[in-house]
């Protein structure tokens, strides 16, 4: 049967749902014939990515202070704690990409606030009676933000190794440090740097080597943790040598990860053979440094640039200050040059934490712990009969610090030797917070800890009488020199030489003047003991902190000096089971006014 003719109509409707359906077709897959002469995109020939920083977070999680019991406050408007780091990082993965960008800290993680001693000390990371111990909260956090790596603090090695290797063994992200090695091998004792790699569809991926390095002071501040057991190298010298191996290895982005600031100065003198702050150093002496975070000093420094001597190529650092107040932007441009990724730009800038609300994940994820720590610091453990501030202890002998004092002096001398006992016995203290306050009636575990804010031990270490003396001549380099005549002005006296209040020691147990308008080394006058003058080569007891003690600070002798006693206990608790103890805390039992400044002999309060 014939089929009838198809009028034009018919046929160009049929002809085009035809050539539709071919075409259709032809999307969803093409001839071999067709697709070997496809040819295919071109790969990207620039590409960027970034790497966020934090630094000294010291265990803030949120925005909140335990020392006063309320949000954290402070006169520029800082807020503090991951929590509010945790929104700014999700902000930026958000904007560039979740494969572009890299999460990195630089140090000082689990020591500094109440949260951090509560899971050290009362509910410990490594357990009790054989239990496993909890999570530190700083691990739960630092894993659900996805870091990827993070450089050792000096401040990890405060509650011992014990302690460290457990938080390390919490975190899902290696704790970096290339120049902590085992005493005996002088082999590295963690991981010295990882090696990232930050994928670019049809291009090889750039991989991005982190070099962690930590600070050499740990050998001085935690002796007593370390010593025959870990030893600690330059900054320079360990960069040296690994710089060069990620490069060999075919890091086409070279960063690292410093605890150490970048001033090139030491708190600790010729004590060690080592800078304390040396990543200026790092940056200026190692060829193959793209880009440095930097940490240790709690200062914010959105960008510094310094020039790598061998090569004349710039190295951007840059330290976000710290508590979570700041995060770190690295911008880093690349271009593809013979298959081979080549930085051609680096930018930094800092983030402020203010700006943003606290991520509810980690909120959800640690209320908990945050609660029970509130609950352990407004314990009470006595009461007090008069208010006890700190506020005006940087240049008066006032009552609060005589409590500290006491409480060494007391200590210390139930545990001398017979020999020993016979010496005379004094005290020396810093003011640690001006904040401050033992408040008059109930005193909670928090008002005690927020006098004496650090995780120091005790020890009694011997100095003659010539040695206290350049002791106290070196705390008095702390106070500007004001000429006698001139109206003395307590918002610029201190801190001079860029010494700090936590570097700043008082004595108790002898008497002295402090005159402000001698030149340093010339202003300890009147120095007695017992009403009497003390005598250059008369020998005293000296009961001083850890970190002092083994050379904190740089105070000259001792580091060196005999000691005559040495505990593990920390002071600050020492503190708390005094007012325990006692049940009432009464400045009338401890205080005595036995410093004071002075202008040319005239008291100057």
């Amino acid at each position: 049967m014939p089929v009838p003719p198809l009028n034009r109509r018919e046929f160009v409707k049929k002809s085009a749902v035809t050539g539709a359906a071919v075409a259709v077709a032809g999307t969803v897959a093409a001839t071999p014939a067709q697709a070997a002469h496809r040819k295919p995109p071109k790969p990207p020939r620039t590409w960027s990515f970034s790497i966020l920083g934090t630094t000294d977070l010291h265990s803030h999680v949120f925005d909140w202070d335990y020392y006063t019991d309320a949000a954290y406050q402070d006169s520029k408007g800082n807020s503090v704690g991951v929590a509010r780091v945790a929104t700014l990082v999700k902000q930026q993965r958000a904007a560039k990409g979740e494969d572009r960008v890299l999460l990195v800290d630089a140090g000082d993680i689990i020591q500094g606030t109440s949260l951090a001693y509560y899971y050290a000390r009362v509910d410990p990371i490594v357990g009790t009676g054989g239990k496993r111990g909890p999570k530190h909260p700083m691990a739960i956090a630092m894993n659900a933000m996805r870091y990827d790596a993070a450089a050792l603090g000096n401040h990890e090695f405060n509650y011992g190794i014990e302690t460290l290797r457990r938080f390390e063994e919490q975190c899902h992200f290696p704790l970096l440090g290339a120049n902590a090695l085992d005493a005996k091998t002088l082999r590295p004792a963690f991981q010295p740097y990882t090696v990232k790699r930050v994928r670019v569809p049809g291009a090889p991926d750039i991989k991005v080597g982190i070099l962690g390095l930590t600070n050499p002071g740990i050998a001085l501040w935690d002796k007593d943790n370390v010593a025959g057991k870990m030893a600690f190298t330059g900054l320079v010298e360990q960069a040296k040598k690994y710089v060069p191996r990620m490069r060999a290895l075919g890091c086409d982005v070279v960063f690292l990860t410093d605890h150490s600031g970048l001033d090139g100065s030491s708190s600790y003198g010729d004590e060690l053979p080592y800078v304390e702050n040396a990543s200026n150093l790092v940056a200026q002496q190692v060829p193959g440094i793209d880009a440095i975070l930097v940490g240790h000093t709690h200062t914010e420094v959105s960008s510094y640039t310094v020039t790598n001597t061998g090569t004349g190529k710039d190295v951007v650092l840059s330290e976000p200050y710290c508590y979570g107040m700041r995060l770190t932007v690295f911008d880093f441009e690349l271009e593809l040059v013979h298959g081979q990724w080549k930085v051609t730009s680096t930018k930094a800038q800092t983030l402020n934490s203010n700006t943003v609300e606290e991520d509810a994940e980690i909120t959800g994820l640690l209320t908990a712990d945050h609660e029970l720590v509130v609950k352990y610091v407004n314990t009470p453990v006595g009461t007090c009969t008069a208010d006890l501030s700190a506020a005006e202890a940087c240049w008066k002998d006032v009552p609060v610090m005589d409590f500290i004092h006491q409480v060494q002096l007391a200590t210390v001398a139930t545990g001398l030797s017979t020999a020993d006992a016979a010496l005379p016995l004094i005290s020396v203290a810093a003011p640690f917070s001006r904040t401050a306050d033992i408040p008059q009636g109930d005193v909670t575990i928090r008002d005690v800890a927020g006098l004496y804010i650090y995780d120091n031990t005790l020890y009694g270490k011997k100095l003659t009488g010539a040695q206290l003396k350049d002791y106290l001549e070196y705390a008095a380099k702390y106070y500007h020199q004001v000429p006698a005549g001139t109206k003395v002005d307590t918002a610029t006296l201190t801190n001079a030489n860029s010494f700090w209040d936590y570097m700043y020691d008082t004595a108790a147990g002898v008497s002295y003047d402090i005159d402000i308008a001698q030149p340093e080394g010339s202003r300890i006058k009147n120095l007695s003991y017992a009403g009497t003058p003390v005598a250059d080569g008369q020998v005293f007891v000296v009961a001083v902190n850890n970190y002092r003690a083994n050379g904190g600070s740089g105070y000259p002798h001792i580091a060196a000096a005999d000691i005559a006693y040495s505990s593990t206990n920390e002071i600050r608790q020492l503190m708390i089971d005094y007012v325990t103890a006692k049940g009432s805390l009464d400045p009338a039992d401890f205080a005595a006014a036995n410093w004071r400044l002075t202008q040319d002999g005239t008291p100057v309060f």
